[in-house]
């Protein structure tokens, strides 16, 4: 695996903005407020000779409160496993008693630190520099990580002190894992349902909802397969969205949606099925990607509350009867196996490819079955169809008169397709498309013996009026 270097400091020192630039991405969701990043967030630096992994964490505030210690943890657990830790500070609120107790944590782990004094445009950079000298560090350097200024001597700092015997090879973007985004509203149970996969408390949990804000990727290898977890933020309604780092985990969640090639909605079976449930089920058909429905929360419930809970997701979802539900208990690990398999099943129905004589001859054999309704006095006509790319699957069809075909229709040829190649767990797509007519344009001329006869009816015409 690569050398892993982990970011650490006090809230808002600019470790988000840091990553976001070592990185080049925009991953880490960055405000300006504090205790935005929660959990451990994972990118690939590769602006060196030498590429490592960048660990950002949340800030350390040394409170008692409940998320505040289970930030902690996290990155007490970055601190374990990183090579060399990269200690954050703000030059504009200078030395604190907090980085002190930071300081020693990091010194007790035995570890090559540097100090990046972050934060230093428009201050006098001897004088912020002379503040942290106290530090005793000889790796102190200054940086601007909203201006990246400063990031290109944190690289060259970075490489000696990374182990010679690490593994460089990296992992390419697509490495044929399946990418599946876990969304729903919030304390639904997403994070628990990855830490119950994983094995292991990788995702804060709490109660309190809310506490996922950034959409974390975890990989993941169960029975032969590879998978790509996304984490994503927990989406409200909208007028109850106030607060501008809500905003933002909203639009990271929907963009993980558009990356994922399965989105795994978790509905809370004892809150039923509410309104916002369908929109995200709405937007992931909007995407074209693969669904999954896990009814989370399925232990502790009676008989009469799972009737009523089955009764009502069967009336509620019968729009995407295509998409497989499945009951799970994400804190104690019932219904996985299930929820796995379905994810396969409507990752191989998304992928599928279909060839062009396959879906001619179905076509034709759902035309004979059931013939559109007539355009004015004339029947449209479907003459071939060929795929036309997949994730979703999408079919486009020949024809005539294909502007006025029904909706209705357009989902009977959907349901046929469906069933005639046992495509579950995904949307299909039909797009329709007019042939065009070889005589548009083009004015018929009449020859000598044409006009004579023409001439002669209109004279006949004439004497018998």
């Amino acid at each position: 695996m690569l050398p892993v270097v982990a970011l650490v400091g006090r809230p808002n020192v600019g470790k988000s903005t840091l990553f976001n630039v070592l990185t080049r991405s925009r991953d880490a969701l960055v405000a300006d407020m504090p205790g935005v990043t929660r959990d451990r967030h994972y990118g690939v630096c590769r602006l060196g000779e030498r590429p490592f992994v960048v660990v950002d964490t949340g800030g350390l505030s040394g409170t008692e409160e409940a998320l505040d210690v289970l930030t902690a943890k996290q990155v007490r657990l970055a601190i374990e496993e990183a090579q060399v830790l990269v200690f954050v500070v703000d030059a504009r609120d200078g030395l604190l008693a907090q980085d002190h107790v930071i300081l020693g944590e990091l010194r007790r782990s035995g570890k090559p630190i540097i100090v990046l004094v972050n934060k230093t445009d428009g201050l006098d950079l001897a004088t912020a520099m002379a503040e942290f000298s106290v530090f005793g560090l000889a790796a102190t350097l200054p940086a601007s990580a909203a201006h990246n200024r400063g990031t290109e001597d944190l690289v060259d700092a970075i490489g000696p002190l990374l182990p010679e015997d690490a593994d460089e090879e990296i992992a390419p973007e697509d490495d044929g894992s399946i990418r599946v985004a876990i969304v729903g509203r919030p304390n639904a149970g997403k994070s628990t349902l990855i830490n119950r996969l994983l094995g292991e408390d990788r995702l804060i949990v709490s109660d309190v909802a809310g506490t996922t804000r950034d959409p974390i990727r975890v990989p993941l290898e169960r029975d032969g397969k590879r998978y790509t977890l996304i984490d994503t933020a927990g989406v409200r309604r909208k007028a109850r969205v106030e607060e501008a780092v809500e905003k933002f985990s909203v639009i990271k969640t929907l963009q993980s949606m558009a990356a994922a090639q399965v989105v795994v909605v978790m509905i809370d079976a004892r809150e039923n099925l509410a309104d916002q449930d369908l929109t995200l089920i709405g937007h992931a058909i909007d995407e074209g990607r693969a669904l999954v429905i896990a009814v989370n929360k399925w232990d502790g419930m009676d008989a009469y509350q799972r009737e009523q809970c089955q009764r009502a997701l069967e009336r509620r979802l019968v729009f995407v009867e295509w998409a497989k539900t499945v009951f799970i208990s994400a804190l104690h690990g019932s219904g996985l196996r299930e929820l796995m398999r379905a994810i396969v099943r409507a990752h191989a129905g998304a992928t599928r490819e279909l060839g062009s004589s396959e879906l001619t001859r179905a076509l034709e054999k759902a035309y004979e079955s059931y013939q559109p309704p007539l355009v004015r006095g004339h029947a449209p006509k479907l003459r071939f169809a060929h795929p036309g790319g997949s994730n979703p699957p999408t079919i486009v069809i020949h024809g005539s008169r294909t502007k006025h075909i029904a909706p209705a229709y357009r989902r009977y040829l959907e349901g046929f397709f469906r069933k005639r190649f046992k495509i579950e767990g995904t949307p299909i797509r039909i797009d329709f498309r007019d042939g065009e007519n070889p005589y548009a344009g083009k004015k018929n001329v009449l020859t000598e013996g044409q006009l004579r006869k023409r001439q002669r009816m209109i004279r006949e015409m004439k004497r018998r009026k």
